[in-house]
């Protein structure tokens, strides 16, 4: 430890720089921004070019917004030079009260932190918040010319680098009124970038469709227009209907699950001042295909890192669904989380508020904590009414998205048994009885009937080659069960982890354990009906297992005939008739034994009729492809939900089942 004096002194003491009060610089005017323009734009990059023409475009559209301009012209001249005009009210052009020997203009744009949008008196809400757009494109362009008409006169003036280079001049007197920015970036800081026809064609599409009362007029050069994609070389672009024209344009002929799409606005409550809180619109299409996106605005703003307005229409939405599926009794509705619903819609969100608070000067993402009350508490209602103005499509839109919504938790249980299958070796699921060899083709998961059949399984088994699961009583329908009751069932979770494929939309057979997975159950009703209900649940969430050969039946005896030295085995009541004609002399005493299970069956009985390679029968379950469907709705009609259909086929086949005399 050193004391206060006692301080170490460098290892290079004559180091040649050194610092005093001249190592420390002030950078003064619109220097900070050509020296650091990152912190003003997020880069030097092709991003960070265009966005120097939002920053202008953005300042014509407070003027429309703010209800002074109805047009804005957009031209581009070549490659490096924008040209965006309005016919609002004209940047004010009068000596500034602080600087009366500089105008409002030349200080608007020579200043950080000037302009017209911080006390809220002529703009309600704008983008523009912190002042420095017009002046930071100044400082980033080699060439900047102004053009305001007001009160029936011209004016312009000229600016490069941060710096007037004209005077502002008196031009001759117009009836037209508005702000001209023509401006080229500097390609000292930004290099050989270019403006791109098709960015800013669509940056216009944007901001037309944000605000109803506000036309577009673009206009490019004509040799600036190549290939397939490049915009018209003049249109004007005009949305009556605001964002649900734009959404209905982008979504071409993409099919809706829903029709028509879900479009509004809404006034925001009043402020506590009595000012008016702000707006919101939206519009959303509910899609089964094609990619899923949610683009938020905030005052004309895009916000490609969402914020809070866009948590209050995820939070507006969940509920809703919600509430929809609870009143209509629909099952599982509760599971519903905004990842289902955003999953399957293209949406276009767009709010506008006063003081928005955003993430950084680019505005990628809206920080103001209100804002998602705000939009939640408008949207609450009008989503209750939407889905109660047509309940059979909104009912099918709610099933849909539940069926996501187990999807998703499907894939959460499935990925958590293949962690457990990759860490859990040594703590096997259930009460597996692993083989000791590893290579897949090699070895079989016998799946028994009870721990009883399980112990007489250990015992028979081949230690080597051979995996016994006991499996508790008879597992769940999974074709009349819901996909959450799979999930939290025991024995299906022991099964799946034990396998270690995966099941469902995550199956991978290339992860399979074993080479076969052998159903052994008992030789009677009850085991069939086991029996059943695992080659239901293979074929419903692991269709390809049964498909690629990897499933079979296992074929324990029900009886054995023994007389003398002689043993024969029976499946059933058939065969044991005919076996004793067959294999055994006329009034010869054979001593018969049924098998009350497979927990009862002796050790080496089991062994050398069911699980020895050699002597036993297996049946391979298999799905032709062309009897898929067939399969499928047998399936359904027998083991699914509704009885209905297996009263049908009781009646159906009631003439083929002979009587019995009882």
């Amino acid at each position: 430890m050193f004391g206060q004096d006692e301080l170490p002194s460098p290892s290079n003491p004559s180091s040649p720089h050194t610092y005093d009060a001249e190592s420390i610089e002030v950078l003064e005017g619109l220097e900070p921004v050509r020296r650091r323009p990152g912190m003003y734009i997020g880069g030097t990059d092709d991003t960070a070019y265009h966005h120097l023409a939002s920053e202008i475009i953005d300042n014509a559209m407070d003027e429309a917004v703010a209800g002074h301009a109805t047009l804005i012209e957009v031209h581009l001249e070549d490659a490096h030079t924008l040209m965006v005009r309005d016919n609002g009210r004209g940047i004010p052009t009068d000596p500034h009260p602080r600087f009366p020997e500089k105008s409002a203009l030349e200080i608007i744009f020579t200043t950080l932190h000037a302009g017209g949008k911080f006390s809220g008196k002529s703009y309600a809400t704008s983008g523009g918040l912190h002042g420095v757009g017009s002046s930071v494109v100044n400082a980033l362009a080699s060439h900047l010319e102004v053009e305001v008409y007001r009160n029936r006169k011209g004016w312009r003036q000229t600016f490069s680098r941060g710096h007037t280079t004209s005077t502002l001049e008196n031009t001759k007197p117009a009836i037209k009124r508005g702000t001209m920015v023509r401006f080229t970036p500097d390609s000292e800081i930004f290099g050989p970038l270019h403006f791109s026809p098709q960015r800013l064609y669509r940056q216009c599409q944007v901001k037309a469709a944000l605000f109803h009362g506000v036309s577009i007029s673009w206009s490019c050069a004509a040799d600036l227009l190549k290939g397939e994609n490049a915009p018209p070389a003049h249109t004007v672009i005009s949305y009556p209907n605001g964002l649900e024209d734009a959404l209905k344009d982008d979504l071409g002929s993409t099919p809706s699950l829903l029709t028509p799409l879900w479009a509004g606005q809404a006034d925001l409550p009043i402020a506590a001042d009595g000012q008016p809180g702000g707006r919101v619109e939206w519009a959303i299409a509910f899609l089964d295909q094609g990619s899923s996106t949610l683009i938020s605005y905030c005052n004309t703003i895009p916000t490609p890192q969402g914020g809070t307005h866009e948590n209050g229409l995820r939070a507006a939405l969940v509920k809703g669904f919600r509430n929809w599926g609870d009143q209509r009794k629909i099952r599982r509705s509760n599971a519903i989380t905004a990842e289902d619903i955003l999953g399957t819609i293209n949406a276009r969100l767009s709010v506008f508020i006063r003081n928005p608070q955003f993430q950084g000067q680019t505005k990628d993402r809206l920080t103001t904590q209100e804002a998602s009350r705000l939009v939640e508490g408008a949207l609450r209602d009008r989503i209750d009414h939407w889905l109660g103005g047509n309940p059979q499509q909104a009912d099918n839109l709610v099933s849909y998205i539940v069926e996501r919504a187990e999807e998703r938790l499907r894939r959460r249980e499935a990925r958590e048994t293949t962690r457990k299958t990759a860490t859990r070796r040594l703590r096997l699921p259930g009460k597996l009885t692993d083989c000791s060899r590893s290579n897949a083709h090699e070895t079989e998961l016998f799946l028994v009937e009870g721990e009883s059949a399980g112990g007489s399984a250990r015992q028979a088994r081949d230690r080597e080659t051979q995996a016994v699961l006991p499996l508790r009583g008879k597992i769940l329908n999974v074709a009349s069960a819901t996909q959450e009751k799979l999930r939290t069932n025991t024995e299906l979770r022991d099964l799946i982890e034990a396998m270690g494929c995966g099941f469902g939309k995550t199956l991978d057979l290339s992860k399979l354990r074993y080479g076969r997975i052998i159903i052994m159950t008992d030789a009677d009703v009850d085991g069939a009906h086991i029996a059943s209900l695992l080659m239901t649940f293979f074929f419903r969430e692991m269709p390809d297992l049964v498909r690629q050969g990897h499933l079979y039946l296992a074929q324990p005896p029900l009886y054995r005939l023994t007389h003398g030295s002689k043993t024969i085995y029976a499946m059933d009541d058939l065969d044991r008739d005919r076996r004793l004609k067959t294999d055994f002399k006329p009034n010869a005493k054979v001593e018969i034994s049924r098998f009350k299970g497979l927990g009862e069956m002796p050790v080496s009985d089991l062994k050398e009729t069911t699980m020895s390679p050699t002597r036993r029968t297996l049946l391979r379950v298999t799905v032709p492809t062309e009897e898929n469907l067939l399969t499928r709705n047998r399936i359904e009609s027998l083991m699914g939900r509704k009885p209905e259909l297996r009263f049908q086929f009781i009646q159906e086949q009631a003439r083929s089942v002979e009587l019995l005399d009882i």
